[in-house]
């Protein structure tokens, strides 16, 4: 069946059964291709049905069908004409693992920040309506989405503006759930017939013209109807915001989606469609995983599945899990905080044994953060644990909650850096610009698993806010006589010919270059800063003697940590001229996905670029100097 399918016209001539048997297709394929590949799994293999039916009832692209949380994509993807690209999934060059706007015309928002749909959904209708254009604008939303506070803020403009949406809530267990009942699964379905919404009209208008009673007439229909709702339906919430409820519908049923669809594509505002959906349907390892039903998955055997414990964290994670679990226990007032990733951040092994210390709250990084505000105003110490590509949606809560009340909240930034192959939307190259920019929040970076254990224990008993950035790539594992202590930066090698400052992870980079300097005889001075913010003065002091310095990091080269550290250099001694100061970092665009130490490369941010920086640095130094001297002697 799936060979048969190429476009989504191709599936409007199936009969139920070819559908059924092309479902079972299509999750054997996404399962055979991730293993492969690595991907999001569990996710997708749950929204099969649901994407069939919608591509069904629905035209793309004429009709625009947007994603939020794109991982739950493969399947659109599938059926859209991109079967063959799947052997390149999340590969250099290769189909993203998001909606990509790019690949396809099927494709409306290269979306993983998830809560945002609803948003866009409001200004695509927006848009439509005034191009007085025949085009149903669908929103698919869920996963975890709806705890985020973007989308009830997307949902209540909706709700105001009465924009013609259809808001599917894929509701896999990970998602907001209203009470459901078979009785109430009925009436819903009822009241999404538009025959049966159209004779409700025409019943109120006939009450209302009756003489003399008719609005008491009129009234009382309407408090039974809001009686049975309050009742029988989970449509208060939705509805007190004009949002039309209809649901829950089995995500697994396609005939019934098609219908509860149709119905909804007809009504004129804004409808949620409640689905119920299985995540990792059909696939036993990921049925059967208790902690995120193989949400993502590395490349592994699909006869057996992932082998058990490989989302353990490791590295930098598992360095931050094991340090935090030995400060709750001599430190009473040490909490943790999570947006929705417990178990990628490393906090399980926290709620397992203090789970009255340890706080989930969903998709809502800025309610994170402003909720340690207040925790850190109560005597607390929390420790927020987020992915850094996450913490810049709650970069204003940190500067003005968090930073303006110089409170002891210490963010712990997972993922920092280039990522790899989540692509643009998830490289962590933000957050030490940010941070900078917030006073008196101390930014530490490890180069190491043994320096972000000393790390935390130094930001925990700080007296204000605290940042520690560190990659998902492995750890260095070092000894104790190269690991620093306090806010002090360390110095990894001396050299008289050039100085370079690496920033955290850069520095096992930075030390291959030196190597390869030092062969060709050139030799550097190499600092690990360990702190970024405030700087070592000992450190600032000390590249200020080199005629040339080359600062490294995996973050945004403009306004970063090189940025940082070379007005400090230039600030130092203003009685005697600086040095060139060349800043390695990332540019200012979106980097696609792909291994991270080919991107780092391609960059010029490993070894042999970094050494070629430094020879063109003391190149052009001298260059220059020869013309100043000619000038002079002339």
């Amino acid at each position: 069946m799936l060979d048969q399918i190429s476009s989504p016209a191709d599936l409007r001539r199936l009969d139920d059964q070819q559908l059924i048997e092309l479902a079972a297709e299509i999750r054997h394929f996404i399962v055979e291709s991730v293993a492969v590949t690595g991907g999001h799994l569990g996710s997708n293999l749950g929204a099969v049905e649901l994407t069939l039916a919608l591509h069904r009832v629905f035209d793309s692209p004429r009709d625009i069908i947007l994603w939020d949380t794109g991982h739950q994509a493969y399947v659109h993807k599938i059926v859209t004409g991109r079967r063959e690209a799947f052997s390149q999934l999340r590969q250099a060059g290769g189909l993203s693992g998001y909606p990509s706007r790019t690949e396809s015309e099927h494709d409306w928002v290269e979306n993983s920040h998830a809560s945002t749909i609803l948003s866009y959904a409001h200004g695509v209708a927006t848009a439509v309506e005034r191009a007085r254009t025949e085009r149903k604008v669908v929103a698919v939303i869920g996963d975890g989405s709806m705890t985020g506070g973007m989308a009830f803020e997307g949902l209540n403009n909706l709700g105001h503006s009465g924009k013609k949406v259809v808001i599917i809530l894929n509701d896999n267990g990970r998602s907001y759930a209203p009470t459901v009942s078979r009785m109430s699964e009925s009436v819903s379905r009822l009241r999404l017939n538009p025959s049966y919404v159209q004779a409700s009209h025409r019943v109120e208008q006939l009450l209302r013209d009756l003489p003399g009673v008719g609005e008491l007439a009129y009234s009382s229909l309407l408090g039974i109807k809001a009686a049975l709702r309050e009742v029988l339906e989970p449509t208060a919430f939705f509805e007190s915001l004009g949002v039309r409820y209809t649901g829950p519908i089995d995500g697994h049923d396609i005939p019934g989606l098609e219908t509860a669809l149709r119905h909804a594509a007809e009504y004129d505002g804004p409808i949620v469609v409640h689905v119920l959906t299985q995540k990792g349907r059909g696939y036993s390892p990921a049925e059967d995983d208790d902690e995120k039903c193989l949400h993502d998955a590395p490349v592994f055997d699909p006869a057996t599945g992932p082998a058990a414990g490989w989302a353990a964290p490791r590295g930098y994670t598992q360095a931050f899990t094991e340090e935090l679990l030995a400060l709750a226990q001599q430190h009473p007032q040490v909490v943790a905080i999570t947006a929705a990733m417990p178990g990628p951040t490393g906090l399980l092994p926290f709620q397992a044994r203090f789970p009255d210390r340890f706080f989930d709250v969903g998709i809502a990084e800025q309610h994170a953060v402003t909720a340690a505000a207040g925790m850190a105003m109560g005597g607390l110490r929390p420790v927020v644990a987020v992915y850094s590509t996450f913490f810049t949606r709650a970069f204003d809560q940190a500067t003005y909650d968090v930073g303006l009340h110089g409170l002891p909240v210490v963010f712990a930034m997972d993922r920092a850096g280039v990522t790899g192959n989540d692509g643009p939307s998830h490289h962590g190259v933000l957050d030490l610009a940010l941070c900078l920019k917030i006073p008196g929040l101390t930014v530490f970076a490890p180069s190491s698993a043994q320096e972000l254990k000393v790390m935390l224990r130094t930001a925990v008993d700080l007296e204000g806010p605290a940042s520690i950035r560190y990659p998902k790539t492995p750890a260095r594992q070092v000894p104790p006589d190269q690991v620093g202590s306090g806010l002090s930066a360390r110095k990894v090698r001396e050299g008289a010919d050039a100085c370079i400052l690496a920033v955290g992870k850069m520095v096992e980079a930075a030390e291959q270059a030196a190597q390869e300097l030092a062969e060709r005889g050139v030799f550097v001075t190499l600092w690990d800063p360990r702190v970024v913010n405030p700087l070592d003065p000992a450190m600032i002091a000390d590249a200020a003697t080199h005629p040339l310095v080359v600062t490294v990091e995996d973050g945004i080269r403009l306004g970063g940590a090189g940025s940082h550290m070379a007005d400090a250099i230039a600030t130092f001694d203003r009685s005697r001229p600086s040095p060139p100061v060349h800043i390695l970092g990332t540019p200012a665009e979106f980097l696609a996905h792909g291994e991270p130490a080919a991107i780092l490369a391609r960059l010029g941010l490993d070894g042999p670029g970094i050494a070629a920086s430094v020879l063109a640095g003391l190149a052009s130094t001298a260059s220059t100097a020869s013309t100043a001297s000619t000038i002079d002697l002339g």
